[in-house]
Protein backbone atom coordinates (compact mmCIF):
# COMPACT_ATOMS: atom_id res chain seq x y z
CA UNK A 1 0.00 0.00 0.00
CA UNK A 2 1.46 2.75 -1.28
CA UNK A 3 -0.08 6.33 1.11
CA UNK A 4 2.04 8.65 -0.26
CA UNK A 5 0.47 7.95 -4.06
CA UNK A 6 -2.09 11.15 -4.91
CA UNK A 7 -1.41 12.88 -1.07
CA UNK A 8 -0.96 16.01 -0.19
CA UNK A 9 1.88 16.00 2.21
CA UNK A 10 3.35 19.02 4.48
CA UNK A 11 7.26 18.88 5.53
CA UNK A 12 8.55 21.59 8.23
CA UNK A 13 11.79 22.11 8.01
CA UNK A 14 12.05 20.54 4.55
CA UNK A 15 14.84 22.62 3.45
CA UNK A 16 17.18 21.06 6.26
CA UNK A 17 19.21 18.53 6.63
CA UNK A 18 17.37 15.32 7.11
CA UNK A 19 13.66 16.98 5.53
CA UNK A 20 15.39 17.51 2.46
CA UNK A 21 15.96 13.76 2.40
CA UNK A 22 12.73 12.73 3.27
CA UNK A 23 11.45 14.58 0.25
CA UNK A 24 13.91 13.10 -2.23
CA UNK A 25 12.70 9.80 -0.47
CA UNK A 26 8.64 10.83 -1.16
CA UNK A 27 8.85 12.17 -4.93
CA UNK A 28 9.53 8.48 -6.48
CA UNK A 29 6.19 7.17 -4.84
CA UNK A 30 3.91 9.79 -6.61
CA UNK A 31 2.50 12.40 -3.97
CA UNK A 32 -0.10 14.96 -5.33
CA UNK A 33 1.92 18.04 -3.65
CA UNK A 34 4.66 18.21 -1.06
CA UNK A 35 4.81 21.73 0.85
CA UNK A 36 7.46 22.97 2.18
CA UNK A 37 7.74 25.52 5.40
CA UNK A 38 11.28 26.19 6.64
CA UNK A 39 12.78 29.88 7.16
CA UNK A 40 16.10 28.66 6.09
CA UNK A 41 17.86 29.33 9.00
CA UNK A 42 18.98 25.99 9.44
CA UNK A 43 18.06 24.61 5.90
CA UNK A 44 19.26 26.42 2.86
CA UNK A 45 18.14 26.27 -0.90
CA UNK A 46 21.38 24.15 -1.52
CA UNK A 47 20.11 21.18 0.65
CA UNK A 48 16.82 21.59 -1.97
CA UNK A 49 18.09 21.64 -5.30
CA UNK A 50 17.30 17.93 -6.45
CA UNK A 51 13.78 19.16 -6.02
CA UNK A 52 13.07 22.60 -6.01
CA UNK A 53 11.99 22.94 -9.43
CA UNK A 54 10.00 19.69 -9.02
CA UNK A 55 6.66 20.66 -10.15
CA UNK A 56 4.86 18.89 -7.28
CA UNK A 57 6.78 21.06 -4.79
CA UNK A 58 5.52 23.68 -2.98
CA UNK A 59 7.75 26.25 -0.95
CA UNK A 60 7.21 28.68 1.63
CA UNK A 61 9.86 30.50 3.34
CA UNK A 62 8.42 30.98 6.42
CA UNK A 63 8.34 30.40 10.11
CA UNK A 64 6.49 27.53 12.10
CA UNK A 65 5.59 30.21 14.28
CA UNK A 66 3.73 32.35 11.91
CA UNK A 67 0.23 30.82 12.71
CA UNK A 68 -1.65 31.87 9.59
CA UNK A 69 0.66 30.48 7.31
CA UNK A 70 0.80 27.14 9.51
CA UNK A 71 -2.66 26.71 8.98
CA UNK A 72 -3.06 27.85 5.08
CA UNK A 73 -0.32 24.76 5.02
CA UNK A 74 -2.08 22.37 7.20
CA UNK A 75 -5.70 22.92 5.96
CA UNK A 76 -6.22 19.95 2.76
CA UNK A 77 -2.92 18.12 4.05
CA UNK A 78 -3.48 14.38 4.38
CA UNK A 79 0.32 13.66 6.24
CA UNK A 80 2.51 15.92 7.87
CA UNK A 81 6.15 15.27 9.00
CA UNK A 82 7.13 17.44 11.58
CA UNK A 83 10.90 18.31 11.48
CA UNK A 84 11.12 21.84 12.32
CA UNK A 85 13.58 22.40 15.29
CA UNK A 86 16.24 24.29 16.34
CA UNK A 87 19.10 22.90 17.39
CA UNK A 88 20.56 21.24 21.23
CA UNK A 89 22.60 24.05 21.75
CA UNK A 90 20.41 26.92 20.53
CA UNK A 91 17.81 25.45 22.41
CA UNK A 92 20.11 25.91 25.42
CA UNK A 93 21.40 29.63 24.40
CA UNK A 94 18.08 30.94 24.04
CA UNK A 95 15.27 28.51 25.68
CA UNK A 96 12.71 31.09 24.99
CA UNK A 97 13.30 30.59 21.54
CA UNK A 98 13.58 26.85 21.94
CA UNK A 99 9.58 26.86 23.86
CA UNK A 100 8.69 29.41 21.22
CA UNK A 101 9.51 26.63 18.24
CA UNK A 102 9.58 23.48 20.25
CA UNK A 103 6.74 23.45 22.35
CA UNK A 104 4.64 26.10 21.19
CA UNK A 105 4.79 25.24 17.57
CA UNK A 106 4.69 21.64 18.07
CA UNK A 107 1.16 22.02 19.52
CA UNK A 108 -0.13 24.65 16.81
CA UNK A 109 0.75 21.74 14.77
CA UNK A 110 -0.80 18.86 16.72
CA UNK A 111 -4.04 21.60 16.98
CA UNK A 112 -4.06 22.31 13.50
CA UNK A 113 -3.80 18.34 12.24
CA UNK A 114 -6.70 17.64 14.81
CA UNK A 115 -9.01 20.88 13.23
CA UNK A 116 -7.94 19.46 9.52
CA UNK A 117 -7.95 15.72 10.12
CA UNK A 118 -4.78 15.14 9.02
CA UNK A 119 -4.73 11.28 8.96
CA UNK A 120 -1.17 10.80 10.64
CA UNK A 121 1.81 12.50 11.91
CA UNK A 122 5.15 11.75 11.42
CA UNK A 123 7.64 13.60 14.67
CA UNK A 124 10.92 13.84 14.60
CA UNK A 125 12.31 12.77 18.32
CA UNK A 126 15.39 12.17 19.57
CA UNK A 127 17.87 9.88 21.24
CA UNK A 128 18.24 13.10 23.54
CA UNK A 129 15.20 12.29 25.74
CA UNK A 130 17.13 9.45 27.36
CA UNK A 131 20.00 11.92 28.24
CA UNK A 132 22.28 8.74 29.95
CA UNK A 133 20.09 5.84 29.02
CA UNK A 134 20.08 2.53 31.53
CA UNK A 135 20.75 0.34 29.25
CA UNK A 136 22.54 -0.33 26.21
CA UNK A 137 21.31 -1.21 23.83
CA UNK A 138 18.97 0.96 24.58
CA UNK A 139 15.42 -0.12 23.56
CA UNK A 140 12.13 2.31 23.92
CA UNK A 141 11.27 1.68 27.52
CA UNK A 142 14.00 3.51 29.20
CA UNK A 143 12.64 5.92 31.04
CA UNK A 144 13.64 10.12 29.99
CA UNK A 145 14.29 11.05 33.70
CA UNK A 146 17.81 11.15 32.30
CA UNK A 147 17.88 13.46 30.25
CA UNK A 148 19.40 17.03 31.12
CA UNK A 149 18.88 19.13 27.77
CA UNK A 150 15.75 22.05 26.99
CA UNK A 151 15.83 19.89 23.69
CA UNK A 152 15.26 16.88 25.29
CA UNK A 153 12.58 17.91 27.31
CA UNK A 154 11.21 19.55 24.58
CA UNK A 155 11.07 16.52 22.62
CA UNK A 156 9.90 14.50 25.14
CA UNK A 157 7.11 16.96 25.72
CA UNK A 158 6.06 16.50 21.70
CA UNK A 159 6.15 13.01 22.20
CA UNK A 160 3.66 12.93 24.99
CA UNK A 161 1.42 15.70 23.21
CA UNK A 162 1.01 13.63 20.46
CA UNK A 163 0.36 10.96 22.40
CA UNK A 164 -2.28 12.60 24.76
CA UNK A 165 -3.98 14.60 21.09
CA UNK A 166 -4.27 10.33 19.81
CA UNK A 167 -6.11 10.03 23.04
CA UNK A 168 -8.39 13.21 23.42
CA UNK A 169 -8.93 13.73 18.96
CA UNK A 170 -7.97 10.42 17.69
CA UNK A 171 -4.85 12.13 15.56
CA UNK A 172 -2.15 9.52 14.41
CA UNK A 173 1.31 10.11 14.66
CA UNK A 174 5.08 8.22 14.89
CA UNK A 175 7.36 9.76 16.74
CA UNK A 176 10.76 8.77 15.52
CA UNK A 177 13.76 8.92 17.75
CA UNK A 178 17.22 9.51 15.86
CA UNK A 179 20.44 8.98 17.30
CA UNK A 180 23.52 10.44 15.80
CA UNK A 181 22.52 11.62 12.63
CA UNK A 182 25.07 12.59 10.16
CA UNK A 183 25.89 12.77 6.12
CA UNK A 184 26.02 15.40 3.28
CA UNK A 185 23.99 18.71 4.02
CA UNK A 186 24.86 17.99 7.68
CA UNK A 187 24.67 21.15 9.88
CA UNK A 188 28.65 21.83 10.40
CA UNK A 189 28.72 23.65 13.38
CA UNK A 190 26.13 21.60 15.64
CA UNK A 191 27.56 20.38 18.94
CA UNK A 192 28.45 16.99 18.21
CA UNK A 193 29.01 17.16 14.59
CA UNK A 194 31.58 20.19 14.82
CA UNK A 195 34.06 17.20 15.97
CA UNK A 196 33.79 15.82 12.06
CA UNK A 197 34.09 18.82 10.98
CA UNK A 198 37.03 19.69 12.90
CA UNK A 199 38.73 16.85 12.18
CA UNK A 200 37.86 16.70 8.57
CA UNK A 201 39.62 20.19 8.51
CA UNK A 202 42.68 19.18 10.20
CA UNK A 203 42.72 15.77 7.63
CA UNK A 204 42.51 18.72 4.51
CA UNK A 205 45.33 21.04 5.91
CA UNK A 206 47.69 17.93 7.28
CA UNK A 207 47.38 19.15 10.83
CA UNK A 208 47.31 17.09 14.22
CA UNK A 209 43.77 16.31 15.14
CA UNK A 210 42.85 16.94 18.85
CA UNK A 211 40.73 14.55 20.95
CA UNK A 212 39.65 15.56 24.36
CA UNK A 213 39.39 12.97 27.09
CA UNK A 214 40.32 9.76 26.42
CA UNK A 215 38.32 9.47 23.21
CA UNK A 216 36.14 6.50 25.02
CA UNK A 217 32.47 8.62 24.67
CA UNK A 218 30.75 6.97 22.46
CA UNK A 219 27.98 7.34 19.93
CA UNK A 220 25.40 5.37 17.43
CA UNK A 221 26.13 7.13 14.29
CA UNK A 222 23.02 6.58 11.61
CA UNK A 223 23.16 7.66 8.22
CA UNK A 224 20.49 10.66 7.20
CA UNK A 225 19.66 9.22 4.21
CA UNK A 226 18.46 5.52 6.57
CA UNK A 227 16.91 8.12 8.57
CA UNK A 228 15.00 9.23 5.81
CA UNK A 229 13.67 5.82 4.65
CA UNK A 230 12.71 4.89 8.37
CA UNK A 231 10.53 8.32 7.86
CA UNK A 232 8.71 7.03 5.02
CA UNK A 233 8.28 3.61 6.50
CA UNK A 234 6.58 5.00 9.54
CA UNK A 235 4.35 6.86 7.44
CA UNK A 236 3.62 3.79 5.10
CA UNK A 237 3.18 1.68 8.12
CA UNK A 238 -0.25 0.75 9.51
CA UNK A 239 1.22 1.98 13.21
CA UNK A 240 0.25 4.97 15.28
CA UNK A 241 0.66 5.70 19.27
CA UNK A 242 4.36 4.63 18.87
CA UNK A 243 8.10 6.14 19.34
CA UNK A 244 10.76 3.82 17.85
CA UNK A 245 14.77 4.50 17.96
CA UNK A 246 16.00 5.20 14.64
CA UNK A 247 20.17 4.04 14.88
CA UNK A 248 22.75 2.62 13.33
CA UNK A 249 23.36 -0.67 16.58
CA UNK A 250 26.69 0.36 16.52
CA UNK A 251 28.51 1.93 19.35
CA UNK A 252 32.06 3.83 17.69
CA UNK A 253 34.16 5.64 20.18
CA UNK A 254 35.38 9.26 19.07
CA UNK A 255 38.84 7.22 18.70
CA UNK A 256 37.45 5.00 16.69
CA UNK A 257 35.37 7.29 14.47
CA UNK A 258 38.51 9.23 13.90
CA UNK A 259 40.20 6.26 12.74
CA UNK A 260 37.08 5.67 10.37
CA UNK A 261 37.60 9.28 9.18
CA UNK A 262 41.60 8.84 8.63
CA UNK A 263 41.27 5.34 6.92
CA UNK A 264 38.49 6.80 4.41
CA UNK A 265 41.02 9.71 3.20
CA UNK A 266 44.40 7.52 3.47
CA UNK A 267 45.11 9.93 6.06
CA UNK A 268 48.93 8.77 8.42
CA UNK A 269 47.76 11.48 11.02
CA UNK A 270 47.76 10.51 14.71
CA UNK A 271 46.02 12.22 17.10
CA UNK A 272 46.72 14.23 19.98
CA UNK A 273 45.12 13.66 23.07
CA UNK A 274 44.16 16.74 25.69
CA UNK A 275 42.19 17.04 28.75
CA UNK A 276 38.77 17.05 28.62
CA UNK A 277 37.20 20.68 28.21
CA UNK A 278 33.60 20.66 29.57
CA UNK A 279 32.08 17.26 30.75
CA UNK A 280 29.47 14.90 28.96
CA UNK A 281 26.95 13.93 30.76
CA UNK A 282 26.29 11.50 28.00
CA UNK A 283 29.13 8.95 27.84
CA UNK A 284 27.31 6.38 25.37
CA UNK A 285 24.92 5.75 23.06
CA UNK A 286 23.52 2.54 21.45
CA UNK A 287 20.27 1.90 20.10
CA UNK A 288 18.53 -0.84 20.42
CA UNK A 289 16.23 -1.15 17.29
CA UNK A 290 14.29 -4.39 17.18
CA UNK A 291 10.86 -2.53 17.12
CA UNK A 292 11.28 -0.81 14.37
CA UNK A 293 13.02 -3.57 12.68
CA UNK A 294 9.41 -5.36 13.59
CA UNK A 295 6.55 -2.85 12.96
CA UNK A 296 8.60 -0.43 10.25
CA UNK A 297 10.68 -3.27 8.54
CA UNK A 298 13.33 -0.94 8.71
CA UNK A 299 16.91 -1.48 8.83
CA UNK A 300 19.98 0.86 8.63
CA UNK A 301 21.90 -0.10 4.98
CA UNK A 302 24.76 2.68 5.35
CA UNK A 303 28.09 1.62 7.15
CA UNK A 304 30.00 3.67 8.98
CA UNK A 305 32.87 3.92 6.31
CA UNK A 306 30.75 4.54 3.25
CA UNK A 307 28.69 7.34 4.84
CA UNK A 308 31.79 8.98 6.44
CA UNK A 309 33.15 8.52 2.55
CA UNK A 310 29.87 10.12 1.44
CA UNK A 311 30.12 12.86 3.87
CA UNK A 312 34.33 13.81 3.33
CA UNK A 313 33.43 13.83 -0.67
CA UNK A 314 30.70 16.51 0.12
CA UNK A 315 32.33 18.41 2.46
CA UNK A 316 35.59 19.07 0.34
CA UNK A 317 33.30 19.79 -2.73
CA UNK A 318 31.59 22.26 0.08
CA UNK A 319 34.87 23.96 1.01
CA UNK A 320 36.01 24.12 -2.57
CA UNK A 321 32.72 26.23 -3.97
CA UNK A 322 32.84 28.45 -0.83
CA UNK A 323 36.98 29.18 -1.36
CA UNK A 324 37.30 29.39 -5.09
Amino acid sequence: MNKVKDSIILVTGGAGFIGSYVIEELIPLKPKKIIIIDNLIRGSRANMKSFLDNPVVEFHEGDIRDLVLLEKCIAGTDYIFHMAALRINACAANPSDGFDVMLKSTFEVASLSAKHKVKKIIYSSSASVYGLAQHFPTPETDNPYNNQTFYGAAKMWGEQLFRSFKFMYGLDYVALRYFNAYGPRMDTDGKYTEVMIKWLDCIRDGKTPLIFGDGSTTMDFVYVRDIAKANVAALQAEVTDEAFNIGNCEETSLKGLLDVLLKVNHSTLSPEFRAENSINPVSRRLADISKAKKLLDFSPTVSLEKGMKELTEWYFEKIKITTD
